[in-house]
């Protein structure tokens, strides 16, 4: 359950003040912490993982718009 921790402690991390390849390190943790809880919850079916696993790509969803800049709105 190693894991686990690491998950809880990226997800307690504060991600201010980041620069670029900080971001670009911090969702590709994101993504190796994503897909091991899956295979975990695979098993399981807990539903704290599957939290777990919502609260991650929240998290690297915000880590990723600020890499890529907003879309422009449809016109």
């Amino acid at each position: 359950m190693d894991i686990l921790n690491e998950a809880k402690a990226f997800e307690k991390a504060k991600m201010s003040n980041m620069s670029t390849s900080d971001r670009v390190v911090a969702s590709r943790e994101a993504k190796r912490l994503i897909l091991a809880i899956n295979e975990i919850y695979k098993n399981t079916k807990e539903s704290e993982l599957m939290d777990l696993m919502k609260r991650l790509t929240a998290k690297k969803k915000k880590i990723e718009v600020r890499l890529k800049g907003r879309p422009d709105p449809a016109i």
